[in-house]
């Protein structure tokens, strides 16, 4: 087997991130329903506590807060951080995302720009892709109407938006989210595009 054809057989990893509120959740749920490649969202563990819809190694692999610490001091993370101050700890297990790609899946990691510099470190040949908003204010009424967040809360996520936000250029792919559908087939060609032709250049994609 020529070495074209092992790194074919392997999968490949897809960083995507975003501001919160912009949509990246359901634009993810969307892709991996709809795009033919063989895509696999990488499972985060948390120390935050279960819903009561949640779905342990569905939704997140729940730890306690030792646990997670354990696995913090035992290097089995490749990017880990404390959510919006609230103390409950995300992170992403080196393990799945290695039996992932080694299987031929295409392993998604919804993160943050912090979280991807650090994967990018271990994997520099990640597919990394920026789903933008537009601008603060648009992300702003998006916010608004889900009308889950306090006065302080939603402060503190335009801070950080606006950070994440100057940060977008350093991906290889940004993405304006302007309707879900349209976004989702935005990426699902990206990657299909990127199946044989891969490119580190940046590109921009305003969806209509």
């Amino acid at each position: 087997m020529s070495k074209t054809e092992q790194s074919r057989d392997r999968g490949k990893l897809v960083i995507i991130s975003g501001p919160s509120g912009v949509g990246k959740s359901t634009i993810v749920k969307q892709l991996l329903e709809q795009c033919e490649l063989p895509l696999e969202l990488s499972v985060s563990a948390t120390t935050r506590p279960p819903r009561s819809d949640d779905r342990a190694g569905v939704n997140y692999h729940f730890m306690t807060a030792e646990e997670f610490q354990s696995r913090v001091a035992n290097e089995e993370f490749l990017e880990y951080v404390e959510v919006f101050g609230h103390g409950y700890w995300y992170g992403t297990l080196k393990e799945q995302v290695s039996t992932g790609l080694n299987r031929g899946k295409w392993i998604i990691l919804e993160i943050d720009i912090v979280g991807a510099a650090k994967v990018l470190e271990v994997h520099p040949e990640a597919l990394t892709i920026f789903i933008h908003p537009g601008n603060l204010s648009e992300l702003q009424r998006r916010l608004e109407k889900r009308g889950t967040e306090t006065p302080e809360s939603m402060a503190r996520r335009l801070e950080v938006a606006q950070q994440e936000l100057a940060a977008a250029s350093n991906y290889q792919n940004i993405i304006t989210n302007k309707t879900v559908d349209q976004t989702v087939t935005s990426i699902c060609q990206l990657l299909l595009n990127s199946r044989n032709h891969p490119s580190g250049d940046n590109t921009e994609c305003t969806t209509n």
